[in-house]
């Protein structure tokens, strides 16, 4: 769902809530919580392939959303500005990752089946043979995408998952709507070569 989607019927604006915790409603925030935590838990979660690491990071970043919600100016999207907390929040852990040794993918964490492959999976009941066949899939495009660089992947993320539109995601990275493109074209690119023999089986 884009950041842009206007909200439900009756659904208070992100806005509105917004204020609202500026003016100390915790309440508020929990709804804002709520609104989001799923897609700020799956983000995170796609970038560091660690469930319960990404259920901490998550928590953290609405921590830090918290204390720093008055001074929030509101030119953003409040999802974009969360989306550059919780940004920052995941790239200091893959840094400490990185010095301590231990950032290569595991393959062995819990493995979640990516939003961006269900596309390819039928509707309907499935032989189990073909059952089968999309979740290998989807397990080989979520270790095509543990192996793009962390500026690739959260392209891919943000586009093909999020559904973010271009200018959305050049706002919350932030940088050049040019580069989100550029990142795009090579992350695109980058995959299709790791998902090779996939794309010659299906032929």
């Amino acid at each position: 769902m884009p950041a842009s989607t206007a909200p439900e019927p009756g659904e208070v604006p992100d806005i509105d809530l917004v204020k609202r915790c500026q003016a100390g409603d915790t309440r508020a925030f929990d709804v804002l919580v709520s609104r989001y935590k799923g897609r700020i838990y799956a983000m995170t979660y796609h970038m560091i392939q660690n469930e319960t690491e990404a259920w901490d990071l998550s928590q953290e970043a609405f921590i830090k959303a918290w204390r720093a919600l008055p001074s929030f100016k509101m030119d953003s999207a409040f999802y974009t500005w969360l989306y550059r907390i919780t940004h920052n929040v995941v790239y200091d852990w893959l840094r400490k990752k990185k010095i301590q040794g231990d950032g290569e993918f595991d393959d062995s964490r819990t493995e979640h089946r990516i939003a961006a492959g269900a596309e390819a999976v039928p509707h309907g009941d499935q032989a189990p043979d073909t059952a089968m066949k999309n979740a290998e899939l989807g397990k080989r495009i979520q270790q095509a995408i543990a192996k793009l660089s962390p500026e690739h992947q959260q392209i891919i993320l943000l586009r093909e998952v999020e559904g973010l539109a271009y200018e959305e995601i050049a706002a919350a990275i932030p940088c050049s709507l040019g580069t989100v493109m550029s990142r795009l074209f090579y992350a695109r690119k980058k995959l299709q070569e790791l998902l090779k023999d996939c794309y010659e089986n299906a032929a």
